[in-house]
């Protein structure tokens, strides 16, 4: 089911000085006094050789020097890790550590889904451990270049696999998918690359641009142009090397990914953002990524591959074609030379022998040492830090990553990375609840099968900080949110930035910010959840809840929601589709209930096919009061004949109390509908506070 309509409206709306002191002495009282102190060590791989390339072992803490962009740094810890000297432990026949990555990575046609989670209690203790991760990325091989990947992992499990490793398998097709997890057992690591259906890869061609000079003639009278599906395909694939990354993090060995594709190729800029945030979480998780390029050794000819169509234009008369063809060549390899070098890892490209991969990740995993280090530059910039190691023996040479990301705080973060900071947090399965947000929806009819839904998303203003510095950098909201069915699909996205008006941020301490939207539904139970974050310091808030849309075909009178409110927004737009916007003005609604006694109230709600089956339109109705028990306040009787919307089959009913009706103090609302037609009633109620 689409998305009808969206409609926003960024709302300033008042509060009782009552309840903004509630909601402040509320979140005070919850905030216990808490100091914390924590240090992030940079942790730094380091393989040490002489002059022979023989590897050298024994050295200690003093045989080393760290230096980060040029600057000294103290090692504060260090660990020697020898793999040829570990005792016996081949009893761990297996390990789960992967379970929590199989649902992070969605596929094209279905929901976002929730991000990785380690798994659960304490990290296994694989000191003396060598743990290699085989990671098939299906969606870029051909055929004949899976089987070629599968053939040389299956000689390292049969020839080189010792009773140190630890492997697993994993997968990348439209999802990512766990095959084995890790384990010592040579005929479980089998069987898992046997089920490998070397007819499945898809093999999909990149760098189509839609420019029929130099393709293939096939016939067709245009080329496609698929840049933008290569930026998503390349971002999935960064995505699932990401998301295995993380499930790694709870181990602190080094851990090896060995990763077989086709090439990963780029769009310009397009996909720097996710290629850092991988580099970025395979460091911080110590993952060493080496990519071995499945596709071997290739030939480029000038005339295209014989299992081609001839070319088309002049490129194949001038050379446009053969220097296109490497291009694109090197291309796919640039990628997967930075997401192997920027992690301590080996490229391997240009060889039929995917062999060399293996044998590169023994060496480096066989005897290494591991030095961390508390950074000395305390800025959160997210810059590239360069690292350099030297030993203070004479005639070493020493081998490890070149550098990492330091982390970014909110001002210093780019609009991709909130973009997709936005989305981590919809995402997350424990999303951040920093700023207080809640959600209210009220359900309309517009005919038996779909329903207008007002959602009202509220944020308390006393927890938004101002930056009055310049007019640019006002207060903002971004607002991001997704309704989901029961199988979990997106019915209904949320996608805004609220800019807060400046007349109105000198008292935005005593008032709510409140922001409109809607969408249309079918009768149904749904899923909601929205994140909220304010754009100065970067505070998330989020809300999740149950939608129930009802379904009133079996009901004897029916009824919509009873929205509430103070306020009549002028200038609504004649397209908004919402039964509150009538006449140029929009009703706002009132979530917390609270309101003045020198204010306007409101009252809106609709009755459905009046009369029943007997189509006689009789309706009564009215609102009642009552302080406890006693009858505080009634409204005069409203009784109607006819239709006041035809096209919906709506008895429309609004109520304007005017100010000073009700004295202050706390009230229990009653709305009085009697259908005489259809002999049948209701008496919703709720509760309200008017203040002084």
């Amino acid at each position: 089911m689409a998305v009808q309509r969206l409609v926003a409206v960024a709302l300033l709306v008042a509060v009782t000085a009552v309840a903004g002191a509630h909601l402040r002495g509320q979140t005070i009282g919850q905030r216990a006094p808490a100091f914390k102190a924590s240090t992030e060590l940079v942790l730094v791989n380091v393989v040490v050789r002489d002059r022979t390339g023989a590897i050298v072992r024994g050295l200690t803490k003093d045989d080393f020097a760290i230096s980060e962009d040029g600057k000294r740094q103290t090692i504060q810890t260090f660990d020697a890790e020898d793999l040829g000297t570990s005792p016996n432990v081949a009893a761990l026949d297996a390990v789960k550590v992967l379970g929590g990555a199989l649902k992070a990575v969605p596929s094209p046609s279905g929901p976002a889904a929730s991000g990785a989670s380690s798994p659960a209690g304490p990290a296994p203790d694989l000191r003396g451990r060598r743990l290699v991760v085989l990671f098939f990325d299906l969606s870029s091989m051909q055929t004949e270049e899976l089987e070629r990947a599968v053939v040389a992992a299956r000689d390292y499990l049969t020839k080189q696999l010792s009773a140190v490793d630890l492997v697993a398998i994993a997968s990348f097709s439209t999802a990512l998918r766990v095959d084995q997890d890790f384990t010592a057992d040579r005929e479980a690591l089998l069987n898992a690359l046997n089920r490998f259906n070397t007819a499945g890869g898809q093999g999909f061609e990149e760098g189509a641009t839609g420019d029929s000079e130099g393709t293939p003639d096939n016939g067709a009278a245009f080329t496609v142009d698929d840049t933008e599906f290569n930026i998503f395909n390349t971002d999935r694939r960064l995505q699932a090397l990401q998301t295995l990354s993380e499930a790694l993090s709870g181990i602190d060995q080094k851990k090896s990914i060995v990763y077989f594709s086709s090439g990963m190729s780029q769009s310009g800029q397009d996909n720097q953002v996710q290629l850092r945030r991988t580099v970025d979480r395979a460091v911080r998780s110590n993952v060493s990524i080496y990519a071995s390029d499945a596709r071997g050794l290739q030939a480029i000819v000038p005339g295209g591959e014989s299992r081609q169509a001839s070319l088309r234009g002049q490129a194949p008369f001038s050379g446009t074609s053969v220097g296109g063809q490497f291009d694109s060549l090197a291309g796919s390899q640039d990628t997967l030379t930075t997401i192997a070098e920027d992690t301590g890892g080996r490229a391997f490209f240009d060889t039929n022998d995917l062999g060399g991969v293996f044998t590169q990740v023994i060496r480096d995993t066989s005897s290494y040492y591991v030095l961390a280090y508390a950074s000395t530059n305390p800025a959160r910039d997210g810059r590239y830090r360069r690292i350099s190691v030297k030993t203070t023996r004479p005639g070493l040479k020493v081998e490890y990553r070149a550098g990492y990301y330091a982390g970014r705080d909110f001002a210093h973060s780019s609009r991709k990375d909130r973009e997709a900071q936005l989305e981590d947090q919809l995402l997350s399965d424990l999303s951040a609840t920093d700023l207080s947000a809640y959600l209210s929806a009220a359900a309309f009819r517009l005919s038996d099968k779909r329903s207008y839904v007002s959602l009202s998303i509220v944020v308390p203003g006393y927890q938004i900080p101002v930056n009055a510095k310049t007019e640019s950098s006002r207060a903002s909201l971004d607002v991001l949110g997704v309704v989901e069915d029961k199988q979990k699909r997106p019915v209904g996205q949320i996608r805004d930035t609220v800019h807060l008006a400046s007349e109105g941020l000198a008292d935005l301490q005593r008032k709510i910010v409140q922001y409109e939207t809607g969408l249309e539904l079918a009768p149904g139970t749904y899923r909601v959840k929205v994140v909220v974050r304010e754009n100065v310091l970067g505070t998330y808030g989020s809300y999740e809840s149950d939608l129930q849309v009802p379904d009133l075909k079996a009901s004897p009178l029916k009824l919509s929601s009873v929205v509430i409110g103070t306020q009549l927004q002028a200038g609504a737009h004649r397209d908004d589709k919402s039964p509150l916007a009538q006449n140029g003005q929009k009703l706002v609604p009132n979530i917390t209930h609270v309101v003045s006694a020198g204010q306007h109230l409101y009252f809106y709600y609709e009755v459905y096919e009046p009369g029943g089956t007997s189509r006689t339109v009789k309706l009564v109705t009215s609102l009642t009061f009552f302080r406890g028990r006693v009858r505080a306040f009634e409204t005069p009787p409203i009784e109607t004949n006819e239709l006041s919307a035809p096209d919906r089959q709506a008895a429309v009913f609004r109520f304007d109390l005017p100010p000073g009706a009700l004295p202050p103090g706390l009230y229990t609302c009653q709305v009085n509908v009697v259908d005489d037609g259809a002999g049948a009633f209701v008496f919703p109620r709720f509760q309200l506070f008017v203040r002084k």
